[in-house]
């Protein structure tokens, strides 16, 4: 857990699976005033072109992955690590620190009550001990399935497949302060978070 002072921010850490509403609650956050980063942008961020990481995935996958204009062959890389444990874990070894790190110069960086820490990894990496707080979005399995299919014009089978590789539901609903259940609306979901924000206001007031 993040150790907080007087002097610091709250740091909600924001989660869910796969069409949980992860996006739209940070964007109902941000609308609210409250800084977010997204660890998917920072993960996006640390092998854009010039960055030493893109140099080290060229010399150990190869240039294939490299596109003409120098960028990262996201889309290539992603199939390759889905089916290789081994690479993944290296792949991991490299990036996770590098994005950790910029996280937490970000989060140092925050001068609101408190800040958002969006990252669909959170429970499954050591970004969990940046935050003070886990908010989990939650949503049941087949409506789950059925958004993302919609969403992303996946099979069914590849849905589950990356639902397979993400921490299971009950899991991330042990390990949550605070929950969201999103399985109705938009205006619902945008209900709830201005309910937390209040009580985040609150918290980052007094219980520090």
């Amino acid at each position: 857990m993040n150790q907080t002072t007087q002097s610091n921010p709250l740091i909600i850490g924001l989660t869910g699976g796969i069409a949980s509403g992860k996006s739209a609650a940070a964007a109902k956050f941000v609308e609210l005033g409250v800084p977010c980063i997204d660890a998917d942008q920072v993960a996006r961020d640390v092998v854009e072109p010039g960055e030493p990481a893109l140099q080290h995935i060229a010399e150990h996958f190869g240039s294939a992955l490299i596109t003409p204009n120098g960028a990262l062959d996201r889309s290539a890389l992603r199939k390759l690590v889905f089916h290789d444990p081994e690479q993944k874990k290296w792949l991991e070894k490299l990036l996770h620190p590098l994005i950790n790190q910029r996280i937490r110069d970000w989060l140092n960086t925050c001068a609101k009550p408190y800040c958002i820490l969006a990252s669909p990894l959170l429970l499954e990496t050591r970004q969990r001990e940046l935050v003070d707080r886990i908010l989990v979005i939650d949503v049941p399995e087949p409506v789950q399935v059925a958004r993302a299919m919609a969403r992303d014009q996946n099979s069914e089978d590849l849905v589950r497949r990356i639902i397979a590789t993400q921490s299971g539901r009950e899991y991330k609903r042990q390990h949550a302060d605070d929950i969201i259940l999103n399985d109705k609306d938009l205006a619902h979901l945008n209900q709830e978070i201005a309910r937390l924000h209040e009580y985040y206001l609150e918290l980052a007031q007094h219980d520090r």
